[in-house]
């Protein structure tokens, strides 16, 4: 694992939740759509949420302990940091480019059940 990807992985998921509710409140977005596009996302529930915000789980562990990935991530395209996301390799990495571009689109306005390709 490259240091990138080491300084990447230990990034807490509180703050960068916390990163994530301020980009997208700006734009007139809610918290509550913030969790539920991180519900679909991966499997996470209001409380299983709140508990990886409260212990200060890095990135790696939070994907590493989410209940169920959701298999139309796969859908998930475009560029985060000039990079595809669709093809990253490692990963844990790519699920991280993966909630990004899904809060990207949030903040964008796009709706719901696009975001969640449904």
């Amino acid at each position: 694992m490259d240091s990138d990807h080491t300084r990447l992985f230990n990034y807490t998921f509180g703050k960068i939740y916390v990163l994530y509710l301020q980009k997208i409140e700006r734009k007139g977005r809610s918290k509550e759509e913030l969790d539920q596009v991180l519900f679909w996302l991966t499997g996470h529930n209001a409380q299983s949420l709140a508990e990886a915000i409260a212990d200060e789980r890095t990135l790696e562990a939070f994907f590493a302990r989410a209940p169920k990935l959701n298999p139309a991530k796969s859908l998930i395209t475009g560029v985060i940091c000039g990079i595809r996301v669709q093809d990253i390799d490692n990963e844990t990495v790519q699920n991280i480019r993966f909630m990004d571009k899904l809060v990207d689109e949030l903040a964008k306005g796009k709706a719901l059940n696009k975001i969640m390709r449904s």
